[in-house]
């Protein structure tokens, strides 16, 4: 019996080379609704600005091959915390909108050496909460999907449709879910389907959505919020000094 590998290797046919996994954050916002003073993703929380926490967590999942941080072309802080790492690098091609920032930094990803047919794993910077163990539930959940997938889970508050202060109807909560990230995709089907979505959506499962695929919905925690409002910052610093004592 012929080995079919064998025969390749035989035939001069070179195998495709096996995706590899890169993560990349979106670190251009302005961080508006948090308050204070600078972007949000530059704050101390429990010691360390916020998106330092993002990048330790990354670091720690041996299959990303490396971290790349996007953030404003006018942005000063990064570097000047000491951020950067031999985990991590730095891409000045924020954009004004969210989908215009990962669209850059997958570009960006492609000229460093990433394929089209690589994972990205496209993370707030402002989920200061992820752990490594979320981060790798999602890569074995997605690995081998044709689509990809992201965290999230189910909703678990009654939800209600508001109008001009009232409630307008109670909606089923059954099939709601909260989106979360990481969210994983294939670079080149994501950057089309950013170019097809357009900038305005919010998430990467949105665009993907937009070319008419369905996303793997993969269970996340509750506590992989996004640091949006001021007081979420001392719920943060308190689950991360909690965490650090238990270490």
């Amino acid at each position: 019996m012929i080995d079919s590998n064998d025969s390749k290797r035989h035939s001069g046919t070179r195998m495709a080379p096996a995706p590899r996994i890169w993560a990349l954050v979106p670190c251009a916002g302005s961080g508006a609704r948090a308050g204070g003073q600078g972007p949000k993703q530059y704050r101390l929380v429990a010691g360390k600005p916020l998106v330092q926490h993002v990048l330790l967590a990354f670091s720690r999942v041996a299959r990303v091959v490396s971290t790349l941080v996007v953030v404003a072309p006018t942005d000063q802080s990064f570097q000047a915390l000491g951020l950067l790492s031999s985990h991590c690098s730095l891409a000045e091609c924020g954009g004004s909108t969210r989908a215009a920032s990962v669209f850059n930094g997958l570009k960006c990803l492609l000229d460093q050496g990433a394929a089209a047919h690589d994972w990205v794993l496209v993370h707030d910077a402002a989920r200061c909460l992820i752990q490594p163990e979320q981060i790798n539930a999602l890569i074995d959940a997605c690995l081998d999907d044709e689509v990809g997938g992201l965290l999230a889970v189910p909703l678990a508050d009654t939800l209600k449709v508001g109008a001009h202060g009232r409630v307008e109807a109670t909606s089923s909560r059954s099939d709601k879910w909260l989106a979360q990230t990481p969210q994983m995709f294939r670079i080149g089907s994501l950057m089309e389907a950013l170019e097809v979505a357009g900038e305005a959506v919010t998430d990467e499962s949105s665009a993907i959505e937009a070319l008419g695929l369905q996303p793997k919905l993969v269970l996340g925690h509750a506590q992989n919020v996004k640091v949006t409002y001021a007081q979420d910052f001392d719920l943060a610093d308190l689950v991360l000094r909690s965490r650090a004592q238990t270490d």
